[in-house]
């Protein structure tokens, strides 16, 4: 991907090496990429939802059901992470990188929002070390990179970019981009109203019956990536394509290596389907792949969806 010297996205908080400050509390329910933990059920959010979908779509007034609800953390098997409290060159570069690519989603969201008649507000970007305090609670590096729709923030330690090559082999700057993409579309299902939705079937069904609900949240997340990556593919930059060769199969290893099924072979050797909450390896890969051929809101309903393998 080409990006140095591209525009910077103001929206960006460093606390790395210093004190984390905000609120306290324990973490909820997932809004990050996905490993194991948690279970899968049934029930009827398809139709809530729907009236979200058809709400944007139809010019009705979406700002009636935003109401900030309660996001958090992912969960993830424990892995070792690699922290320092001082800035290198390559964190500097990260940090850089980080930035351009939250700015290209800046202008990619901000314009599909006009195009539908509608206004996109800008989330966060906090880049912490070691462990960060949300408002969805606290969290470790651990977690990987989270959305927090209590304030409208995504938490990303830079050093995921490590855990990312070394633990499951994903290498390359798109395979981050993909990360950042995916968290951002958190946030976009939070200005649907799509969050505080879930917030609301999640106080009424068993986390059994819940975790069917996140795979289909976290399979769109994978859908609005991909729309972006369809963005930058047809964005230039200093008279050159954004995207380079092999951008698109970096953002596509990632997803296929964070998959439930894969990250719980590795982890202890068998799958249990039951326990799935952010989708198969094949499902994030196909609801990925899915964005970056429509490029649009209209096809990436993941929750009336009545075969996730596509």
């Amino acid at each position: 991907m080409r990006w140095k010297g591209d525009r910077k996205s103001s929206n960006v908080e460093d606390i790395r090496g210093s004190a984390s400050s905000g609120f306290g509390g324990s973490s909820s329910s997932g809004g990050g990429l996905g490993f194991p933990g948690g279970a899968i059920g049934g029930g009827g959010i398809g139709v809530i939802l729907m009236i979200v979908f058809s709400l944007f779509f139809s010019g009705g007034d979406l700002g009636s059901i935003l109401s900030g609800g309660n996001g958090a953390v992912f969960t993830q098997q424990e892995q070792t992470a690699n922290q320092s409290n001082t800035a290198t060159t390559s964190t500097d570069d990260r940090k850089e990188f980080a930035s351009v690519v939250f700015a290209h989603l800046e202008d990619y969201w901000n314009q599909t929002f006009t195009d539908y008649g509608k206004t996109y507000h800008d989330p966060t970007m906090v880049l912490f070390s070691g462990s960060v305090r949300s408002a969805c609670g606290t969290a470790s590096s651990a977690v990987g990179p989270f959305y927090c729709p209590g304030d409208q923030k995504v938490y990303l330690d830079l050093s995921f970019q490590d855990e990312l090559a070394n633990n499951f082999g994903a290498s390359g700057d798109f395979a981050m981009a993909y990360v950042i993409a995916h968290e951002v579309g958190h946030h976009v299902q939070y200005e649907l109203g799509i969050s505080d939705q879930m917030e609301q079937i999640r106080r009424k069904v068993s986390e059994m019956e819940y975790n069917k609900y996140s795979v289909r949240l976290e399979l769109q997340a994978d859908y609005l990536a991909g729309c972006f990556a369809k963005y930058l593919a047809g964005e230039t930059y200093n008279g050159k394509s954004i995207l380079e060769a092999g951008d698109i199969d970096e953002a596509i290893y990632a997803a296929n290596q964070i998959g439930d099924d894969t990250l719980q072979k590795q982890a202890q050797g068998y799958v249990v389907p039951d326990s799935f909450t952010h989708g198969t390896s094949a499902q994030r890969v196909a609801w990925f792949n899915r964005g970056y051929q429509y490029g649009d809101l209209e096809h990436g309903d993941t929750f009336s969806a009545s075969n996730l393998d596509l």
